[in-house]
């Protein structure tokens, strides 16, 4: 009896794992394959983690009376994750191999709750993921199937289905598939769309139209120049961070604010580390590109976002879909967007009175109404307005201190230059998160880098001490385990390495 052919399916809950193993078994029942299906939900995991597990026969016959319902260590022929860090959950579990495992993931995240509630950037390490990926399977397929279900037109599970289709790793030809999508009667158009999109792309067959269509959506943004200029200047090992920099804040803001990024950056470049320029390059356009209403009303109102909602709750084209936005928004959210001077007097007047961080204004917004819509949609238009709002202001000075003091950090050591780099990962979000995330920010800056830079800290002790910290902040909300990391190099000098992030 030949051996079958193993398959583990990692998804989300939403991500319609259930509905690729059907069209699996049905592509291979159409066959005449012997096939056996199980699935393990699970409820702990972000929407829900659920790992299907699949067994098909290599040529045609009745299955064995007896096939393994769970998948063994070290036995997966082919290991299929609807999201990168599924893909790394099975490594981590050992199922996935390198000696024999054809690993087919999407490439792009959805965070964790944990990684959500971090006091700074808490997501895990994308490129040790992929490391990991690389290193310990036979083979991978590997693109950003949530990006290509957008520009297919299609949904996930789909392009998931073509990428295994296009692996050639099972007896079953691409009309197979086709057939048993067009028999489940569900958005067939859409699925088939997606499956001929996931299956090209393991062909090889679209990377040409892929670069084609980045170009173009580049110069429809008129930034393609400016890409253009990154590749002549920066590394290579640089360029996915900054062109994508590039990409986030022409549609943030406008061209001439990436440009601005870029002439930050050449001021980086100019110091002559690869590495710090791909450190500064990820927080620069993170920070330039900061949480504020008017930033929240694009993101409630794109059509992606609405797209993804229907697909999550899986409401048919001719179902209608309401979503209700929760907002409370405070003193220091409404004046983020008003003119620096009358923003600084309303923030003094409301400290004085106590009203700052206690006054806040409850709304609900349906913006699956048109009233609702356009609402949200004012707001969102205001993006002119932004330049010249108090949160712009001040956050344009203080990335300009944190790269002067990265500027000031490489000569005396590199390491603390990257060090200083990565504390752009305590500011994020806006309201209180935002607040507390600046103030921990602050208080290393003051009481850790400034005294390197002055001499009063040895440079080599003071990268120790900014790394220690920055855990330490990142660990506790609260912000006692920083004071008391703070307080212990103030009194001594001598940093004691605490547990690796």
């Amino acid at each position: 009896m030949p051996r079958p052919i193993t398959i583990l399916v990692g998804a989300l809950g939403g991500d319609g794992g259930g509905v690729l193993c059907d069209w699996i078994v049905a592509a291979a029942h159409a066959q005449g394959l012997g096939v056996q299906a199980t699935q393990i939900p699970g409820v702990a995991q972000r929407t829900g983690a659920t790992t299907y597990y699949l067994e098909v026969m290599p040529t045609p016959g009745p299955a064995p009376t007896a096939l393994a319902l769970n998948p063994a260590i070290g036995e997966v022929d082919v290991a299929l994750a609807t999201e990168l860090l599924e893909a790394g959950r099975m490594i981590f579990n050992g199922f996935v191999s390198p000696d024999r495992t054809t690993l087919v993931a999407s490439t792009h995240r959805v965070l964790a709750i944990g990684e959500r509630a971090a006091m700074g950037d808490g997501s895990f390490d994308v490129g040790r993921l992929l490391r990991a990926v690389k290193e310990r399977s036979k083979e991978q397929i590997l693109f950003d199937m949530d990006q290509a279900a957008e520009e297919s037109g299609g949904v996930l599970n789909a392009v998931l289905l073509g990428a295994l289709a296009g692996s050639g790793k099972l007896p079953i030809p691409g009309p197979a598939f086709e057939a048993a999508i067009r028999e489940g009667g569900k958005s067939v158009d859409a699925n088939l769309a997606g499956f001929a999109f996931g299956r090209g792309h393991a062909r090889g067959e679209l990377a040409q139209a892929v670069r084609e269509h980045r170009k173009r959506r580049a110069a429809s943004n008129g930034v393609e120049d400016l890409i253009e200029r990154a590749r002549q200047s920066y590394p290579v090992s640089s360029l996915d961070v900054v062109e994508e920099g590039i990409r986030r804040l022409a549609a943030y803001q406008d061209r001439s604010y990436a440009a601005l990024y870029l002439d930050r950056l050449d001021a980086i470049h100019g110091l002559g580390s690869a590495d710090l320029l791909r450190d500064v390059g990820r927080h620069l356009a993170v920070r330039m590109s900061f949480e504020d209403v008017i930033r929240v009303a694009q993101a409630k109102t794109s059509r992606e976002r609405l797209v993804r909602v229907r697909t999550e709750v899986r409401a048919k084209p001719t179902e209608p879909v309401e979503i209700t936005e929760h907002f409370k928004p405070g003193i220091e959210e409404i004046c983020a967007i008003l003119p620096p001077g009358v923003a600084r007097r309303i923030l003094a007047w409301a400290e004085r009175s106590g009203r700052l961080g206690k006054f806040h204004i409850s709304m609900h917004v349906r913006t699956t109404t048109i009233l609702g819509f356009a609402r949200l949609r004012v707001v969102a238009g205001l993006r002119w307005w932004r330049p010249h709002s108090f949160r712009y202001v001040e956050e344009q000075a203080e990335i300009e201190r944190w790269l002067a003091s990265i500027r000031a950090a490489h000569p005396l050591n590199v390491d603390l230059a990257r060090e200083t780099a990565e504390l752009a990962r305590l500011i994020k979000g806006y309201g209180d998160t935002y607040k507390r995330g600046l103030g921990n920010y602050r208080e290393i800056v003051a009481q850790v880098v400034a005294p390197a830079l002055s001499g009063r800290l040895s440079p080599k002790v003071a990268a120790d001490a900014v790394a220690n910290a920055r855990v330490a902040a990142l660990a506790d909300p609260e912000g006692q385990s920083l004071a008391k990391t703070l307080a212990a190099i103030s009194a001594s000098g001598v940093v004691v390495r605490q547990a690796a992030e």
